[in-house]
C-alpha cells in the first residue's frame, strides 16, 4: 500500500517536461522568395518610401524538426524566419489556418515565425503610410501573398523531413553597437553623436557570439543552419530599394561553401538597443574596410561567415542523431507600461501638431496610441500585453523567443539564468514595439519614450523570469 501510494505521488509531481528522452530526429527544410511585384511600399522608417528596384530578394526560410520514437512522433516544430521589419498582427494567425488544412496531423500551435528586423521589406499594415492606391502593390494583397508563401514552405519542410542530425556552436563576431548615447545630464539618444565634447558612454552592453545551429541529413550532409546574432539587419535601412540587407551576403556566401540548397534561418537575437552602425572608431573602420575592397554589407557579412564557421568546426565533431527535443509554447501576459498624465498631455500636443500633413502621418499615429492607452487606463479597459512564448530544448541547448525588440540586457539575463550550454534568444516572433530597460527609460529617447513601449521594464524582468523557468522545466536533470 504504501509502496502504491510513493508511486501516485510521483506520477503527480512529474511534469510532461521532466518526462523529455532521446528519441531519434527528422529534419525538414524549405525556403522561398517572399519579394512582391513592384513598385511595393516599404516598412521601416516613419515617412513612406516606394521601391521600384530590388538589391536582394527578401527570403523565407523553415526547418522542421520531428521527434520520433519508432514510429511515433513525440514533439515537433517548424521554425520559419523572414526577411522583414516584424511579424505583424494576424500574419501568425494566416499562416497558421493554411498549414492546418494541409497538415491536418501537425500540431500548428508548434510553428513560430521570426523577422530579422529589414526597414527594406514590404509595409503590411494599411493605413499606417499613404500609399498610392494605383500601381502600387499594397499592403493587404502582400500580407497574403507573404501568408501563402510562408505556408508553402512550413508544408514542404515537414513534408520533405527525413532522419537527419544536428550540432550546435559558438564563434564571435563583432556586428553590432549599443547605439543608445548617454551625456553628462544623463539624457540618452539613440544614435547621437559620440564626438560631443559631454559624451559619457554608450548606455548598455553588447553580445558578440554568433550562436549557430546545424542540421545534416542522414549522408551528413549540411542542409540547414540556424545563426543567432544580436543585431538587426539595418545596415541600409533607409534606402528605397528591396534589400535583404546584410543576411543577403551572409546567405551567399554560406552556399558556396556548402551548395545552393543550403536553408539558412536568421535569427536576430535580443538587440532592441542594437545596430551594425558605426558608432564610434568610423575613421579606422572605414579604412580597413576600403583597403578590403569590400561593402558595408560584405564586411559584416564577413564577420558573420567567420563566426559561423568557427562554431562549425566544433559542432561537426559533435554531430548528433538521437537528442532530447521538447517544444512548449506557453501564454503569457505583460503589464504594460503605464501612460503618465504628463506623457499624455505631450502626446496630444504632438498629435494635434501632426496629424493634418500626409508627409507626417506615421508620427501622428504613433502619438496616437499613447492617447488611446492613456483614456483605455483611465476608463479601467487596458488589457495586459498578451504573447506566445515559445521554448524549444534541442539536446543541450534551448531556443527561446519573443515578439520584442528587445534590449539585449533582457537578453543576458535569460542566457546566464539558464541550465542550457547555449541559449538562444529569438526576437520579433511577433509586431514589435521596443523592450527598454529601467536604465534606458531614465535616459528617455527614441526606444525608450512611452511611444516606443507598450510593456516596460516591470513586463521585461517578468518576460525573463517566465522564459527562464519554462527553460528549467526542460531540464529535469539540473537540480
Amino acid at each position: 500500500m504504501n509502496t502504491l501510494r510513493c508511486l501516485l505521488t510521483l506520477l503527480i509531481v512529474i511534469s510532461p517536461a521532466s518526462l523529455c528522452f532521446s528519441s531519434e530526429l527528422w529534419i525538414g527544410k524549405s525556403s522561398v522568395s517572399i519579394t512582391p511585384e513592384l513598385p511595393v511600399a516599404l516598412s521601416g522608417q516613419m515617412h513612406t518610401r516606394i521601391a521600384k528596384e530590388i538589391e536582394s530578394e527578401v527570403i523565407a526560410s523553415a526547418v522542421a524538426i520531428d521527434s520520433r520514437d519508432g514510429d511515433k512522433s513525440v514533439d515537433q516544430a517548424i521554425m520559419i524566419s523572414c526577411d522583414l521589419v516584424a511579424i505583424r498582427k494576424g500574419i501568425l494567425e494566416m499562416v497558421r489556418e493554411r498549414v492546418e488544412k494541409r497538415l491536418p496531423e501537425f500540431d500548428v500551435k508548434k510553428i513560430f515565425v521570426n523577422a530579422t528586423h529589414t526597414h527594406t521589406a514590404p509595409v503590411m499594415i494599411p493605413g499606417k503610410y499613404k500609399i498610392p492606391e494605383e500601381g502600387v502593390n499594397q499592403p493587404e494583397d502582400y500580407r497574403h501573398f507573404l501568408a501563402d508563401r510562408i505556408a508553402d514552405i512550413a508544408e514542404k519542410a515537414w513534408e520533405s523531413r527525413e532522419p537527419g542530425a544536428a550540432g550546435w556552436g559558438l564563434g564571435h563576431a563583432v556586428v553590432a553597437q549599443n547605439r543608445r548615447t548617454v551625456y553628462a545630464n544623463g539624457v540618452a539618444q539613440m544614435y547621437g553623436s559620440t564626438e560631443r565634447n559631454d559624451f559619457r558612454e554608450l548606455e548598455g552592453y553588447e553580445d558578440h557570439g554568433v550562436e549557430v545551429l546545424f542540421f545534416w541529413n542522414r549522408d551528413k550532409k549540411l542542409i540547414a543552419t540556424a545563426i543567432n546574432i544580436a543585431c538587426p539587419s539595418q545596415e541600409v535601412e533607409s534606402i528605397s530599394k528591396v534589400s535583404a540587407d546584410f543576411w543577403h551576403p551572409v546567405r551567399e556566401k554560406l552556399k558556396e561553401m556548402h551548395g545552393e540548397d543550403l536553408v539558412v534561418l536568421t535569427w536576430a537575437g535580443a538587440s532592441g538597443d542594437q545596430s551594425p552602425h558605426l558608432m564610434y572608431r568610423k575613421a579606422a573602420e572605414e579604412r580597413m574596410r576600403k583597403l578590403r575592397g569590400l561593402s558595408r554589407l560584405d564586411e559584416v557579412a564577413r564577420r558573420v561567415v567567420d563566426g559561423w564557421s568557427e562554431a562549425y568546426e566544433g559542432a561537426v565533431q559533435e554531430i548528433k542523431t538521437d537528442l532530447v527535443f521538447s517544444h512548449e509554447v506557453k501564454d503569457i501576459k505583460l503589464p504594460l507600461r503605464i501612460v503618465t498624465k504628463e506623457e499624455f498631455k505631450n502626446a496630444e500636443t504632438k498629435y494635434n501638431e501632426l496629424s493634418g500633413n500626409v508627409k507626417t502621418l506615421w508620427k501622428a499615429l504613433w502619438h496616437q496610441k499613447v492617447i488611446e492607452r492613456y483614456e483605455r487606463h483611465k476608463e479601467g479597459t487596458l488589457k495586459p500585453y498578451a504573447m506566445e512564448l515559445h521554448v524549444l530544448r534541442l539536446g543541450d541547448v534551448v531556443i527561446a523567443t519573443n515578439p520584442f525588440e528587445l534590449f539585449t540586457d533582457y537578453g543576458l539575463r535569460m542566457k546566464t539564468q539558464s541550465p542550457a550550454i547555449q541559449t538562444f534568444v529569438v526576437q520579433l516572433t511577433g509586431p514589435g514595439t521596443y523592450l527598454a530597460t529601467e536604465k534606458a527609460v531614465r535616459g528617455g529617447g527614441y526606444s525608450a519614450i512611452i511611444e516606443s513601449n507598450e510593456v516596460g521594464p516591470e513586463g521585461g524582468q517578468f518576460l525573463v523570469e517566465e522564459t527562464a523557468s519554462v527553460i528549467r522545466s526542460l531540464w529535469p536533470e539540473v537540480k
